[in-house]
Formats: C-alpha cells, sequence, structure tokens
C-alpha cells in the first residue's frame, strides 16, 4: 500500500515499489556488508522468494489458459500469495532500513491480504484484486532477483534496469488495484460492521472499521505523487551512474 512504501522515500530506496528489502544497501551513507553468514542467508531467503512469487507468476499463467478468463484468478493463488507475502515479515530486522520502517511497510501489504481481501470474501472475485496481485508479482520477482544478485555481487544490467524502470507502470497499477479493491469492501464492511466496536461497552472505546478504511483511501492522495516522484528520481540517479560507468570501462 502506497502508505506504506511512502515512508521509504526518506531513506533514499527507489523503484520495483519503493521497499527496501534484504541485501539493499542505504543510499545514505556505505554501511559495511554482512558476513559470509549473514550473506548466505540472505542469499536463501532471496532465492526462496523470487522462487515464491514465481510459483504465483506461473499459477496465475496455468489459471488463465485453463479457464480462459483473467476473472476471478486469485483464488488460484490465494495460498502461495498469503505465505510469501506474509514471509515477509521475515525481513524485519535484517534489512538495512529501520526495525519500525521496515515492520510499517511490510504490515501494509499483510494489512491487504489479511485484513480486506481475506476478511472481506465479496472482493477476492473483484478485478482489482488481481490488478494488484499481477502488479505485486512482477515487482517482487524482479525486487528479490535483484537482492540475490547483488548479493553475489554480479548483478546484470537487465535487472537493474527493470527494477527501477518498471515501476513506472507497476506502481500506479498496483496503487489502482489497492485503492479499488479497498472501495469495493467498504460497503460489506459497513453492512457487516466488521472489526467495528460501538458503544456502550465496558472499555468505553469505540472503533469504525469502515471510517478507518476510507482513511487509508485518503492517505494515498498525499503519499503517492511523493513517492512516485522520489523513484523516479533515483532512476535517473541510479541509471545515469552505471550508464556513465560503462563510458569509462
Amino acid at each position: 500500500m502506497a502508505a506504506a512504501a511512502a515512508t521509504a522515500a526518506s531513506k533514499g530506496n527507489g523503484g520495483g515499489g519503493g521497499r527496501a528489502g534484504a541485501g539493499e544497501a542505504s543510499s545514505s551513507r556505505k554501511k559495511k556488508g554482512p558476513g559470509p553468514l549473514a550473506t548466505a542467508y540472505l542469499v536463501i531467503y532471496n532465492v526462496v522468494m523470487t522462487a515464491g512469487w514465481l510459483v504465483i507468476a506461473v499459477g496465475l499463467v496455468r489459471a488463465y489458459l485453463a479457464k480462459g478468463s483473467y476473472h476471478s484468478l486469485y483464488y488460484s493463488i490465494e495460498k502461495p500469495l498469503k505465505f510469501f507475502q506474509t514471509g515477509a515479515l521475515l525481513e524485519v530486522g535484517i534489512v538495512p532500513s529501520s526495525v519500525v520502517l521496515t515492520s510499517f511497510q511490510v504490515m501494509s501489504r499483510v494489512f491487504l491480504i489479511w485484513a480486506v481481501t481475506h476478511s472481506v470474501k465479496e472482493v477476492q472475485s473483484e478485478d482489482s484484486v488481481l490488478l494488484f496481485v499481477i502488479a505485486w508479482t512482477i515487482t517482487e520477482i524482479i525486487r528479490y532477483s535483484f537482492y540475490t544478485f547483488s548479493l553475489l555481487n554480479h548483478l546484470p544490467y537487465l535487472i537493474k534496469w527493470a527494477r527501477y524502470t518498471l515501476f513506472i507502470v507497476l506502481y500506479p497499477m498496483g496503487v489502482s488495484g489497492e485503492l479499488l479493491t479497498i472501495y469495493a469492501a467498504l460497503p460489506f464492511v459497513r453492512q457487516a460492521g466488521l472489526y467495528s466496536i460501538s458503544l456502550p461497552n465496558k472499555y468505553n472505546f469505540s472503533f469504525d472499521y469502515y471510517a478507518f478504511l476510507i482513511l487509508i483511501m485518503i492517505s494515498y492522495i498525499p503519499i503517492f505523487p511523493q513517492l512516485y516522484f522520489h523513484m523516479i528520481h533515483q532512476r535517473r540517479k541510479i541509471l545515469s551512474h552505471t550508464e556513465e560507468h560503462k563510458k569509462f570501462e
């Protein structure tokens, strides 16, 4: 979700959805790389996550070919999507960004998967779900591949280019899918009173989940442009630096 990813802007992370990831160095200052054991763990983690998102991609393609339609493909990849997206929680504490930042970023997607898509069954057949699933899938395959090759000190230019270019389409695509999915969930949340707490109660506390989701949607308005143009800036800086380096080789 955009609200989570926006915090990455202040840390200088860019591309592929703007989220920091396992093995990526901070752009604010050069840090000492991880030791051999930590590097091995990070490589294994990123390889597993790359494979997991590839499984999701293959599942989408197979389901589409079998059905001959793109509608309701979510059900074909629901379990691996939940597993590998929730598995991103393992990144907390092992990425260069702060624990608070990483937790916030990862939890935003976990929230959308479990607290919206899983909890409101009626939205699972919406095309908007497929929209953000496709955007996430392509982004994460590129992102985890990028980290894997970076840790191995053998990063192909094509993967670097994809990480800092495809977000131009994938990020608006993913954000659109997220917003439309939350919007589609609103009437069902309101009707069922999902996760809402009304007064009176012994804790003298109330919570309106419907209003909470609306606030989340509104938060996209100031956050998305800030992050998107930050990533454009990162793309220019990183890819232009790569081109200049090639000229001197």
